[in-house]
């Protein structure tokens, strides 16, 4: 029988309870158990799939197709374990099942409440589609105190009573903040933050307080004092210098040894050895190089969070320190590519929506192709690389996408459907934004002999998506003449997925999101040879 771990958050949002979640996670795997982790986000969106980056930072996309929160990508990268549509639920997703219930009579004329309709809904979904776990860990999204998130905490307190101490627990992680005037660590607002869990009927049964200095022995006491808990159940959580640490430092503070005490578990310690290895690397590189990100999102790095994790990972692979430079790509369209670009080591273009910075996008392409530099277009980075060889390769200057409008040359457009499988998918191009993509895991055949075929080891490969326009066929041939390269295609020939320059040193487009699948002890091929060929690159600058 799974036992649930119920991970809750208070005083302040952002406090790493995804990374908790997933550290904690990962410790229980190296002690020999099998875990979940799921996401439960108490916000009225069905998803985050419409959702400004600004706020909510990216939109992590499963191989089945889900829009998630990108703490689920914290835990496919901690734990190695793929997530499913089943791991991430949010309010407006619980509410519209009811309602669809309500609506077939399901509930035979009863009225409908938020207890026990919601709150039953939000259990079910917790205890589904699960496949003997040892552990399941679910991540209370917002802070304890929030209106929206009362439905979520009523339910995960009623299921801690139905499955008793032996199956359930709950973590409520916490800060302790320094206040510089007074010279000390204070305590109180955790007091105050357990005594809003504790009025809605949940008793913490470990307290994870994160604090950028050692919380004294003194004020643990006080804190298990003040909050009912065993001094041994107040973990500090201090800072560390990568997130990577974070197992490392949570097991030193005995966090997944009070998890095994309260579930009467006798659990063989973990070997940390390779995460031991993975943080020596980060902090003692042989070298490092230069990598410039050109977006539009690069005044909140939530956005491209996956990206900037995967290309550490590739780093990490060649043993060497990945600077990221984050430029806004509409500098691109008022000043000279080159002061910002020179002496970089590789250019990443990634994905995005919209016209907004797409020039400066495309004049980075230019830059990087001229210029040699290594460069890796992520979907509409693949996209912009490609509508840039078409205008200054083939010579057809009003090249352009459907995305931004009307035009005469229209290389990226909607395509309104596809295979997938032996399954026809469509969509209407005016219909909802929200699911309307063309989103999960699809199968690309790499061209025979090609840089990527090469890289991957094979010349078929399943690869995540998230994007509605996608690269016209029809230039092809005319590209290629010019030496753009199409090495990835969908099964039907239809879909262009991979381009590439052979004569280049580095120089890849993909119309997927690789960074998704990115892992800590799997780097993504394509990110290792990336910064492999940066790493070429720093030895000619």
């Amino acid at each position: 029988m799974s036992r649930f771990i119920f991970i809750t958050g208070g005083v302040v949002s952002s406090l790493g309870k995804g990374l908790s979640s997933a550290a904690l996670g990962a410790l229980l795997q190296a002690r020999g158990f099998k875990v979940r982790l799921r996401k439960l986000d108490p916000y009225l969106n069905v998803d985050p799939g419409t959702m400004s980056p600004y706020q909510h930072g990216e939109v992590y996309v499963t191989d089945d197709g889900a829009e998630t929160d990108l703490d689920l990508g914290h835990y496919e990268r901690f734990t190695g374990i793929s997530c499913r549509q089943t791991d991430s639920v949010t309010t407006g997703k619980i509410y519209s099942n009811v309602i669809a219930k309500e609506r077939r009579g399901d509930y035979l004329g009863a009225t409908i409440q938020v207890i026990p309709h919601v709150t039953d809904a939000i259990k079910e979904w917790i205890k589904a589609d699960l496949h003997d776990e040892d552990f399941v860990l679910c991540e209370i999204g917002g802070t304890v105190g929030d209106i929206e998130s009362l439905p979520f905490l009523e339910a995960i307190r009623q299921l801690g009573n139905e499955l008793g101490k032996e199956r359930a627990m709950f973590v409520h992680l916490t800060l302790v903040p320094y206040i510089p005037a007074a010279g000390e660590l204070k305590t109180k607002p955790t007091q105050h933050s357990v005594k809003e869990l504790q009025a809605v009927g949940i008793q913490p049964d470990l307290l994870l307080c994160r604090s950028d200095r050692e919380i004294p022995a003194d004020s643990r006491r006080k804190i298990a004092q003040f909050c009912n808990v065993r001094p041994s159940a107040v973990i500090q959580a201090l800072d560390v210098d990568t997130i990577y640490a974070v197992p490392l430092a949570y097991h030193a503070e005995g966090y997944d040894r009070e998890v095994c005490r309260h579930f009467g578990i006798d659990a063989k310690e973990p070997d940390l050895s390779k995460w031991q290895e993975v943080v020596d690397r980060i902090r003692s590189p042989e070298g490092e190089v230069n990598i410039a990100v050109i977006g539009k999102y690069t005044s909140l790095l939530d956005a491209y969070k996956s990206l900037a994790e995967a290309l550490r990972h590739g780093g990490i692979a060649n043993n060497v320190r990945v600077n990221l430079n984050w430029i806004d790509s509409e500098i691109f369209e008022q000043e000279d590519t080159v002061q910002h670009l020179e002496g970089v080591h590789g250019i990443l273009v990634p994905g995005g929506f919209g016209e907004r910075g797409s020039e400066g996008k495309i004049n980075s392409a230019r830059f990087a192709r001229e210029r040699k530099v290594p460069y890796f277009g992520i979907c509409f980075g693949m996209q912009m690389a490609v509508i840039e060889a078409t205008r200054n390769l083939v010579g057809v200057k009003n090249a352009g996408s459907t995305e931004f409008g009307s035009t005469p040359e229209p290389v990226v457009g909607l395509m309104t459907e596809w295979v997938r499988g032996n399954v026809l998918e469509k969509r209407m191009a005016g219909g909802d934004l929200g699911g309307t993509m063309r989103l999960g895991a699809y199968e690309a055949i790499l061209k025979p002999g090609s840089a990527v075929a090469g890289i991957y080891g094979k010349n078929a490969i399943f690869e995540r998506h998230r994007h509605r326009y996608e690269v016209n066929i029809n230039y092809k041939e005319r590209l290629e003449k010019q030496g753009l390269v199409f090495s990835g295609m969908s099964p039907d020939g239809i879909l262009p997925e991979i381009v590439e320059i052979p004569d280049h040193p580095w120089f890849i487009g993909v119309q997927f999101h690789p960074e998704l699948k990115s892992r800590l002890f799997e780097p993504h091929p394509l990110f290792v040879s990336f910064i492999g060929a940066a790493v070429t690159q720093s030895r000619l600058v």
